[in-house]
């Protein structure tokens, strides 16, 4: 049995004497632990390194892709940027847009103030117009003959008056019928009268600068005459006169003629 001195001098021997240590290590059968241990340790050390390999590897991809994620986010941050100004510059057109919708309001105001203004104009000078024309028959009724231009004038001067009653102007043909033998009214008797035939309807018309009494009376005798020369009766009579004595007008309406008329003179 070792004494303490000797287990301390072994011990020290082992752990100083490399050569000692391994012979005592085959004495004992853990040389071949060791060897599995110096194998592990190497392969511990191999996949360490492969480990680090694989990290610094990798750290170089992570390094890479936030390279990429910077210029990435850079051209976020750029197209950002634009973005906001195309939204700057958007909504400046958009007041401009409105301001000039405004604008356009404001001269569609004008425009139909003008558009009213210029219907005004119109009626007055078509008012005009008609007044015109009428001085212009009431100054050819003083020649010394009621010649069939002037008649044509009083119609288109009262044409809608008399498409009310649905009769057009330029479908009125003047009638003349002369008595050689007198058989209707005296021998050599000129008959004329405006009449206006359409389907089956037939008016007859007297055009007349100023109407008076007695024109009534010889409008409705003449219109007589007419209906036993075409052999039908008239659906109705009408005096077209730029001015009717008030006595003429109320002789007309007694005896059932219409009367259109600028104005009645009393």
């Amino acid at each position: 049995m070792l004494s303490k001195e000797e287990k301390l001098r072994f011990l020290n021997t082992l752990r100083e004497d490399e050569e000692f240590r391994l012979a005592v290590a085959g004495l004992l059968g853990l040389n071949t632990i060791l060897e599995e241990l110096k194998k592990l340790r190497q392969d511990f050390q191999a996949h360490l390194e492969l480990e680090e390999k694989r990290w610094e590897e990798n750290n170089k991809r992570w390094e890479e892709n936030d390279k990429k994620w910077e210029q990435v986010f850079k051209k976020l941050e750029e197209h950002s940027k634009l973005l906001e100004e195309h939204s700057k510059i958007l909504e400046q057109h958009s007041k401009m847009l409105e301001e000039h919708r405004k604008v356009l309001e404001e001269h569609t105001k004008i425009l139909q103030q003008h558009s009213k203004m210029l219907e005004e104009h119109s009626r007055q000078l078509q008012e005009q117009g008609k007044s015109l024309a009428e001085l212009k028959v009431v100054i050819g009724s003083m020649g010394r003959r009621w010649g069939s231009d002037l008649e044509r004038t009083v119609l288109e001067i009262y044409r809608q008056a008399l498409e009310t009653k649905g009769i057009k102007p330029e479908n009125i043909a003047k009638f003349t019928y002369e008595d050689v033998e007198g058989k209707y009214y005296r021998r050599g008797a000129k008959i004329e009268v405006d009449i206006y035939m359409h389907n089956d309807t037939t008016i007859l018309i007297e055009v007349k600068s100023r109407a008076e009494l007695e024109d009534v009376e010889w409008f409705l005798d003449k219109a007589g005459i007419v209906e036993k020369i075409i052999g039908r009766k008239a659906d109705k009579l009408i005096i077209v006169a730029v001015n009717i004595d008030k006595d003429a007008y109320e002789r007309a309406q007694a005896l059932g003629i219409d009367v259109v008329a600028g104005a009645v003179i009393e």
